[in-house]
């Protein structure tokens, strides 16, 4: 009966903040499905500044520059050349701190710092290994304390446990029955609202096939 009850107070309390700002859910409501069109650097980079300029007229909303710095961190990955890696991880750098600030006890939030860590990390593994892998560990610690059920979080704990793993020689499969768990469970989690993050399934089930 408490779940709910719990579980109509979440919907109400999400019909009454849409109410209160009509604008910005229809904004983010029409700008979110287009992460669906995007096909590289270029439609990411439109698709950062789509929400940027939602977050410039939002100014007490966090998640709008989220997603900025989400497109911006996606765009590092997919990136070759080291120098523009950083470059549009600068980018996401500003609006990671500013999320920090705004919203300090959203696990989310530390999960986004702990994934722009990590590509910080790819762009020389060599070099940034000890500091980035430790950091984005930091991170991750954050998000699981607020929130140990988030679903983002327990995967990158999972891919962090995986990679120093290999790095120390051992196998990476141990942690396979963590992740294959996480999977079968990963749509009971139910975010806030519609509006929250809800990626990272499929990283889990590459996971999850590469365990096979």
């Amino acid at each position: 009966m408490k779940k709910i009850i719990l579980s109509i107070a979440v919907v109400l309390i999400s019909l009454v903040s849409m109410a209160q700002k009509p604008e910005f859910f229809k904004a983010m409501g029409e700008t979110l499905p287009q992460y669906g069109e995007c096909k590289g650097v270029a439609d990411f980079q439109a698709l950062g500044n789509k929400f940027e300029m939602i977050a410039n007229v939002e100014k007490s909303e966090w998640l709008p520059l989220y997603y900025h710095a989400h497109c911006y961190i996606l765009m590092s990955f997919m990136e070759q050349d080291a120098a523009k890696k950083d470059s549009y991880l600068d980018v996401a750098e500003k609006s990671v701190n500013k999320l920090i600030e705004m919203a300090p006890t959203e696990a989310e939030v530390f999960v986004l710092q702990s994934f722009y860590l990590t590509g910080r990390l790819v762009v020389n593994p060599m070099e940034r290994g000890q500091e980035y892998s430790g950091l984005s560990g930091q991170a991750i610690g954050k998000a699981l304390a607020l929130d140990a059920t988030n679903p983002r979080a327990q995967m990158m704990k999972i891919q962090m446990d995986m990679g120093t793993a290999r790095f120390f020689g051992t196998d990476p499969k141990s942690f396979c029955p963590q992740a294959k768990e996480l999977l079968a469970k990963w749509d009971n989690f139910k975010p806030k609202s519609p509006l929250y993050p809800n990626w990272g399934k499929d990283q889990v089930v590459g996971i999850v096939k590469g365990c096979e």
